[in-house]
């Protein structure tokens, strides 16, 4: 595994640290891919029953690093019929995970890190944490599914505000929205996090899947929109209006 991914293990719950705490745990391309086969291990693995998400350093993730898609090459990143970007197979295999997923977020949630939590079943949040959905701002589509599944968790006038315009909302938002389970100190999210996992894992395994199955459908339409997001998104990352917004922030950064 990555440095940049600690990985650990609680009796039948796998937690997945985000250890980039320096970039507020942007994800790149290795990250993804560490996450990417924690899942894959953990989907196997009798042994593990729950999977918790937490971020280090005081903050969730603040997205995807947005030099991967500065760097983006369609011919490399994406080939047509293939899920080889890292970023998109993460999404996928959080959408088609079996187990339930739970996660610890506090300081910033950015991009996919506001929606992978749509993915998971349990969401504990400090008050202070800060969640934003910024694509249209990067001149990009949604992605992780989110423009179906934050309509259906928020409503669309919710979803018009926290999508389209990109607008922040913090613990007590998501919260009240639905996103959010409980609320916690900084300091206690992940301890909150965890034991909600353990209790989890504690539960009758067939039974415990076969409700998560039932509540949450066929993941074929879920697959199916990020397919679709993915198209848009990938043909997005080289327009010229993403590469102008792109070197904006890179230019603001070195100054």
């Amino acid at each position: 595994m990555s440095e940049k991914i600690i990985v650990s293990r609680d009796a039948g719950v796998l937690r997945l640290l985000l250890n980039r705490p320096e970039k507020k745990n942007a994800l790149n391309r290795d990250m993804y891919r560490a996450l990417i086969a924690a899942l894959d291990g953990a989907a196997r693995d009798e042994t593990v029953h729950a999977v918790v998400f937490a971020g280090a350093g005081g903050n969730f993730t603040a997205g995807n690093d947005l030099a991967d898609f500065r760097d983006f090459a369609p011919g490399r990143d994406i080939e047509p019929g293939a899920e080889t970007f890292p970023a998109l197979t993460f999404v996928r295999a959080a959408a088609a995970f079996e187990k339930p997923l739970v996660a610890a977020v506090t300081g910033d949630a950015v991009g996919v890190g506001t929606t992978l939590l749509f993915h998971c079943d349990l969401v504990y949040a400090s008050p202070e944490a800060r969640f934003k959905m910024p694509f249209i701002d990067l001149a990009l589509p949604p992605e992780g599914g989110a423009s179906l599944l934050v309509p259906l968790r928020f409503g669309m006038a919710k979803a018009s505000q926290y999508l389209l315009l990109g607008e922040s909302f913090d613990g007590a938002e998501a919260f009240r929205l639905g996103l959010v389970n409980a609320l916690a100190s900084p300091e206690d999210v992940l301890d909150l996090a965890t034991e909600a996992a353990r209790r989890l894992a504690a539960k009758p395994r067939e039974a415990l899947l076969a409700a998560r199955r039932l509540m949450r459908g066929e993941p074929k339409n879920i697959l199916a929109r990020i397919d679709a997001e993915a198209a848009l998104f990938a043909k997005a990352l080289t327009s010229p209006e993403a590469r102008g917004r792109f070197a904006a922030f890179f230019a603001s950064k070195s100054r």
